[in-house]
């Protein structure tokens, strides 16, 4: 088992799934740096592969570390906030009975209101975070790759090693093939390895969502017709600007065709 924390800081490292907290993380353990706590926000719809590298990573940390990750979860989940959460405000449940909009639903996330990252990640995170930064007067370890080093916030009890060692974001993914760590090939297909429900992805990444991943695919083809169906041509209703996920598969559909003319 590697070296554990002997001092009196308490560390706490957040961990999205992805490249660069992966990279942080093993790189913690190797280096024998502090490890108190590891803070997993699960959005609940995260790719197969994504939850068997969490699990690979847990295994790891148990071995060398002797904790495991926690797990943070909202209580309802993505499908419930998108399709069932009650609205409460006055003003909202109004200006939706004048739309002709249910009173319950967040509807598809947008630009500006992405509910999803706040309330299934970012919420849960800095709740937790903020507990121990105040209870135990946690360092709070971030992985934020070196040519991202603009996203780092000014705090005295925020660190991020991958800047302070040089780690761009491709030697932050070469640090994890080397370990054995591959997210099952996820990234050698998508750009990023995030919820794969995501509005705010490239129409590339959907197209090969469709292709590598035909069931999630259906899943969301199927969620966004009852988003449609639920919440009209809006806003909330709207999966991409242009683009519902039905007109993305009839796209698709004639890409194949004319690529097997």
């Amino acid at each position: 088992m590697g070296a554990v924390n002997n001092s009196e800081t308490f560390s706490a490292v957040s961990l999205s799934g992805g490249k660069d907290s992966s990279c942080l993380l093993l790189l913690m353990i190797e280096k024998g740096l502090p490890i108190d706590s590891v803070l997993y926000a699960n959005t609940g719809m995260e790719f197969p592969q994504m939850e068997a590298h969490i699990a690979k990573l847990d295994d790891f940390l148990y071995q060398e570390r002797g904790i495991h990750i926690t797990t943070l979860q909202h209580p309802h989940g993505f499908e419930w906030m998108m399709f069932e959460e009650p609205k409460q405000k006055p003003s909202c449940l109004e200006r939706r009975a004048r739309l002709g909009i249910p009173p319950y639903g967040n509807g598809w996330p947008g630009i500006k209101v992405r509910w999803c990252t706040g309330q299934l990640k970012t919420h849960l995170i800095n709740k937790t975070v903020n507990h121990l930064k105040k209870e135990k007067d946690a360092l709070h370890f971030i992985g934020i790759a070196a040519d991202e080093a603009h996203r780092c916030k000014a705090d005295t009890h925020n660190r991020y090693p991958l800047v302070e060692w040089g780690i761009t974001e491709a030697q932050a993914l070469q640090v994890c093939y080397d370990r054995g760590y591959d997210w099952g090939g996820l990234y050698e297909i998508y750009h990023r390895a995030s919820c794969w429900c995501c509005p705010f992805q490239r129409i590339d990444e959907l197209r090969k969502l469709r292709r590598h991943h035909p069931e999630l695919w259906a899943q969301l083809l199927d969620m966004d017709n009852r988003a449609r169906a639920m919440f009209g041509p809006g806003p909330l209703g709207q999966f991409k600007k242009n683009w519902s996920v039905a007109r993305l598969e009839e796209r698709f559909a004639r890409e194949d065709a004319a690529d097997t003319a």
